[in-house]
C-alpha cells in the first residue's frame, strides 16, 4: 500500500480519535474512555505512524533525519510514552492533547519533504546515539507540556475559574511528580547524548569533536535542567519556578537541534 494512502488513513484516525477524546475531555470522562476499547484503538494510527517514520527515516539503508522527520519522530515517541503511561497514571486527558499535534506532525514530512541524509549510519554507536537523543527530546517535550498545563491550572485556580477541559487533568501533585520523573530520566539520556558526542565523536560521526552552536545550546540546556533538578531536590523548587526552568531548558534544546536544522535546511537549503 502506498505510503501516501497510509498517511491519509493514519491522519484520519488521529483526527477522529482527537475529536472523540476532546469531547470526552469536556464531559469529564476522558480518562475512563482512554483506558477502554477506544483507547486501545489508538495503537492503530500509532503503529501506522511508526511504520511510516521507519520508511521515511531508514529508507535505502540510510538515515534521513530532516527537520520534519525529526519533529514527527519526537511527537510519535511522545504519544507512545503517553499510551503506555495511561495504564499506570490517570493521564487520558493529556493523551487527547497530543493527538491533534501527532496528526499535524504526520503530514509535515509529506508536505515538506527534505533530504538530509546522515553519514556513518551503518555504525551501531551512531544508531544508539541517535536513539538516545530522540528519546531524550521526547521526554523533555512531554515534560514541557506538563509544565505549561501546570501553569495554566495554577493560574486558573488562583482566579477560581477553571475551564471544564482542565478539570479532568490529573491532580497538580501527580502532574508535578510525573514532571520531575520525566525530567530526571530525560536529563540522564541528555547527559549520555552529550558525553558520547564529545568523547566518542570519532567512533560515532567519523570526525573529531568540534564546538558549534548546536553543542553550545545543548550544554546550556543541560545546565538549565541540572540547576532545576538540584533546586527541586535541595530547595523544593516547584510551581512557577519549575515551569520557567523547564520551558527555558526545552527552548534551548529546540535551538540546539530542531532550530538549527530548520535554519540550515529550510532557509539556507544546506
Amino acid at each position: 500500500m502506498p505510503n501516501l494512502l497510509l498517511t491519509i488513513i493514519a491522519f484520519a484516525a488521529y483526527a477522529l480519535l482527537a475529536t472523540y477524546f476532546w469531547r470526552a475531555h469536556a464531559s469529564g470522562e476522558c480518562d475512563e474512555r482512554c483506558r477502554g476499547a477506544v483507547g486501545h484503538l489508538s495503537l492503530i494510527p500509532i503503529a501506522l505512524h511508526g511504520y511510516l517514520l521507519w520508511q521515511w527515516i531508514f529508507s535505502d539503508g540510510i538515515i534521513d533525519l530532516g527537520v520534519f522527520n525529526a519533529f514527527s519522530l519526537i511527537v510519535w515517541l511522545t504519544l507512545v510514552v503517553y499510551w503506555v503511561a495511561r495504564f499506570f497514571y490517570p493521564i487520558g486527558g493529556l493523551q487527547a492533547l497530543v493527538l491533534p499535534l501527532a496528526a499535524v506532525a504526520l503530514l509535515l514530512p509529506q508536505l515538506f519533504p527534505t533530504d538530509h541524509r546522515l553519514d556513518h549510519t551503518d555504525l551501531l554507536a551512531f544508531k544508539v546515539h541517535i536513539a538516545v537523543a530522540m528519546l531524550a527530546y521526547s521526554l523533555f517535550t512531554i515534560a514541557t507540556l506538563h509544565a505549561v498545563l501546570i501553569s495554566l491550572v495554577e493560574k486558573r485556580l488562583h482566579h477560581a475559574n477553571l475551564p471544564r477541559v482542565l478539570r479532568t487533568l490529573p491532580p497538580l501533585l501527580t502532574m508535578e511528580s510525573l514532571l520531575f520523573r520525566m525530567i530526571g530520566v530525560g536529563f540522564v539520556l541528555l547527559t549520555l547524548t552529550l558525553v558520547s558526542g564529545v568523547f566518542f565523536s570519532e567512533e560515532i560521526f567519523g570526525k573529531a569533536w568540534e564546538f558549534n552552536h548546536k553543542v553550545l545550546f545543548g550544554f546550556i540546556s543541560w545546565c538549565v535542567f541540572a540547576v532545576l533538578l538540584t533546586g527541586h531536590h535541595y530547595y523544593g523548587w516547584r510551581g512557577k519556578t519549575a515551569v520557567r526552568w523547564t520551558v527555558s531548558g526545552f527552548l534551548f534544546l529546540l535551538l540546539a537541534y530542531l532550530g538549527s536544522k530548520f535554519v540550515l535546511e529550510q532557509l539556507l537549503h544546506r
